[in-house]
């Protein structure tokens, strides 16, 4: 299914949360959607590789690491095994790292930067609850749309 964020917002404007413009492609697919899943975690992507690990099939994963621009919560291992559930993509208020391997991965990335540093894992953090940054709020069921042009998120599937 092909669509533009800009023609999202063109006829489903009352309907749609525009996300601020703070993001990064890093991945290979340029345009992705799907229902949303969260994971809210600081300086930890334990649950980031859990999440991922399960059938993501015409599912987005959105990742609330904190804004940490310390560490990295995502990288070339888990960008396999997320294309390998059926991964449409991920939105990370953090950092990934790998970029040039992200880049050939057929996967929708979003991200505030790159950090090669590693994260550490305690297991730490929530899943599945609702999540705020950028400017609006992604619950778990919500619909995201990406492409080069933003975010936006709506509340039910949009049809294009």
């Amino acid at each position: 299914m092909s669509f533009s964020t800009p023609d999202l917002c063109d006829v489903h404007a009352h309907d749609l949360a525009v996300a601020e413009p703070l993001f990064n492609d890093y991945g290979h697919k340029k345009v992705f959607h799907g229902a949303v899943e969260t994971v809210k975690c600081f300086e930890d992507n334990s649950l980031v590789r859990q999440a991922i690990e399960r059938n993501g099939e015409g599912k987005v994963l959105v990742v609330d690491g904190g804004g940490s621009l310390r560490h990295s919560l995502f990288g070339d291992l888990l960008a396999a095994k997320a294309v390998e559930n059926g991964w449409q993509g991920i939105v990370i208020y953090g950092c990934v790292r790998d970029v040039e391997l992200l880049s050939q991965i057929d996967l929708g990335i979003k991200a505030l930067a790159a950090n090669p540093l590693k994260t550490e894992r305690r297991g730490e953090g929530q899943t599945d609850v609702p999540v705020r940054f950028a400017g609006i709020s992604f619950k778990p069921g919500y619909y995201l749309y990406a492409d080069l042009n933003g975010v936006v998120v709506a509340e039910q599937e949009l049809t294009f």
